[in-house]
């Protein structure tokens, strides 16, 4: 990110504007797609997500000095799926249980979008899998954790950006996971 800073109070406006690019397609999958073209909704959707998350990095890439990709190493790729099959096993085994007994609304909620992913596996596994990994972590780490670190250091940069990450999820259940994965 070089020698761009980032406060707070700009790094929730980037997460707000995020949500509302997430709530803009989401609406236009719902309120449009499914109802114009069912057949083909999904896979309009999963084009519409990809343009709108390309123009949401253009424009931080327009506004700020970001390097996409700059750090990624095979060895770095390697540990981050060993890792991410680790906190999975982690997760799933022993902290969602607890979670899940905790919130058991929000677990029921969370099963049920689960359900309706499996509806649609391949664009499911896109979106879900792919794409909104990818744009998080361009997000988060590559810019709202590179952002804050230059102006209160890496510790409190990495609670900031691990808890807006977990509340992008808005799910108790998912939010604590996450917030616990990306610390």
């Amino acid at each position: 990110m070089g020698k761009n800073t980032l406060k707070i109070s700009n790094a929730i406006m980037w997460v707000v504007a995020y949500f509302g690019i997430m709530l803009l397609y989401t609406f236009l999958n719902i309120a449009v797609w499914r109802k114009t073209f069912p057949d083909y909704a999904e896979w309009i959707n999963i084009i519409v997500i990809m343009i709108c998350a390309a123009g949401f990095i253009f424009l931080l890439k327009s506004k700020y000095e970001i390097h996409i990709l700059s750090n990624v190493t095979p060895i770095g790729i390697l540990l981050a799926v060993f890792c991410s099959i680790l906190f999975f096993l982690l997760l799933d085994k022993c902290l969602d249980p607890v979670f899940e007994s905790a919130f058991p609304k929000s677990e029921h909620g969370y099963q049920a979008i689960i359900q309706s992913l499996l509806k649609s596996p391949v664009t499911s596994l896109l979106q879900v899998c792919i794409i909104a990994p990818v744009i998080e972590e361009i997000l988060m780490r590559g810019f709202i954790l590179e952002g804050l670190k230059n102006n209160y250091g890496v510790i409190r940069a990495l609670f900031i950006s691990s808890l807006f990450f977990a509340i992008l999820h808005f799910n108790m259940v998912q939010t604590l996971s996450a917030y616990l994965i990306s610390q």
